[in-house]
């Protein structure tokens, strides 16, 4: 199993829904420094076609691939001579191999404090929720009427009386 990055399904039904992507764009791979022909050798899908159309979603995704390159563990082509990024003989024996989806994606347990039933006030009893609306959206429909209305009386009590 391969990182994903986490994406926003399409559609406005489902668009809420976060689930895990085909692959990282370049960008994302960029802002984590990591090159785009090295990420698939140490476990980092790759999406050429993505397009990212959000800076949070980067950054969420950077910060994915961030936590997953501190995490990794690199062997060594040559033991004798280490590069930049490979791990130590010490950190190789302490590796464990992961099975199963890799930084599976953790749901935000939104914690709604629902009120305490009590005795509706006078205020809210008198408040009719259908007729302010209505209201509302009678008064944006006439603006303009009324304000043509109130233009024509102004002009007429201006005008002097003919007669």
């Amino acid at each position: 199993e391969r990182l994903r990055p986490l994406v926003h399904c399409p559609t406005i039904k489902y668009n809420s829904k976060v689930r895990l992507g085909r692959g990282f764009t370049i960008d994302e791979l960029k802002s984590a420094g990591i090159p785009r022909r090295f990420a698939p050798t140490i476990g980092i899908k790759v999406d050429y076609r993505r397009k990212n159309r959000s800076v949070e979603s980067i950054q969420r995704n950077v910060s994915r691939l961030k936590e997953y390159r501190s995490r990794l563990i690199l062997f060594p082509k040559n033991a004798k001579k280490l590069r930049a990024g490979e791990s130590s003989a010490e950190e190789i024996k302490l590796a464990q191999q992961v099975t199963g989806t890799i930084f599976p994606i953790v749901k935000n347990k939104k914690s709604l404090k629902s009120e305490k039933s009590r005795v509706p006030t006078e205020e809210e009893k008198k408040f009719n929720a259908y007729h302010s609306l209505r209201r509302a959206r009678a008064n944006k429909r006439l603006i303009g009427v009324r304000e043509k209305k109130e233009k024509e009386a102004a002009e007429s009590l201006d005008a002097p009386k003919k007669k």
